[in-house]
């Protein structure tokens, strides 16, 4: 059973790489950089410093901070101990893939699971949790992660169910931590 999720997923990243064209190569790199996501990370730390003052704000963005490099360790740890082959990696897969993007992009990590799926669902889960009451549209934030993970199917370096566990795991994360946070904001702040 397991081989068989295993080789479905391989088909339906082969399915879901192959709709790229190469019009759509140049955005897709954009979108996968976290470089060119940087006004968006600047304005959720406007937003925090706006919902909590300089205090409690700059906990909050250290609390972020400590989130990202957190978040990183992990899915390291997990792709280590996993091992799992990126598809431009995987010859079961590799030639199968669109042949434009692999000059672009060759990343020589593991797979599972997805760090950009993970880290911007941890990131964007937790800052809704901690924004939704001061401001009712955070909930559009939940779009970066969408779009970064696809990313990532879209350039072949990633497997579906690479993202899958990954956006779970960031959902859980960023709710376990989220109350963790909670807990010692109102040690720290009442």
């Amino acid at each position: 059973m397991f081989e068989s999720l295993i080789q479905k997923d391989k088909e339906l990243l082969i399915f879901l790489n192959n709709l790229g064209s190469e019009q759509w190569d140049s955005f897709w790199l954009v979108i996968t950089n976290q470089f060119y996501w940087t006004p968006l990370f600047l304005f959720v730390f406007y937003l925090v410093i706006k919902a909590f003052g300089w205090k409690r704000g700059g906990f909050m963005i250290l609390s972020l901070i400590l989130l990202v490099a957190f978040s990183d360790q992990f899915v390291n740890l997990i792709k280590d101990t996993i091992g799992r082959l990126r598809p431009n990696n995987d010859p079961d897969v590799m030639e199968r893939l669109r042949l434009s993007l692999r000059e672009f992009t060759n990343p020589q990590s593991k797979s599972f699971i997805s760090g950009h799926a993970t880290t911007s669902t941890f990131f964007a889960v937790y800052v809704v949790l901690l924004l939704r009451n001061t401001f009712k549209n955070t909930y559009f934030l939940l779009l970066f992660p969408l779009l970064f993970a696809y990313s990532r199917l879209y350039l072949g370096v990633h497997f579906p169910l690479d993202i899958f566990v990954g956006v779970l795991t960031g959902i859980t994360l960023a709710n376990l931590y989220y109350a963790l946070v909670q807990k010692v904001d109102k040690k720290l702040f009442t």
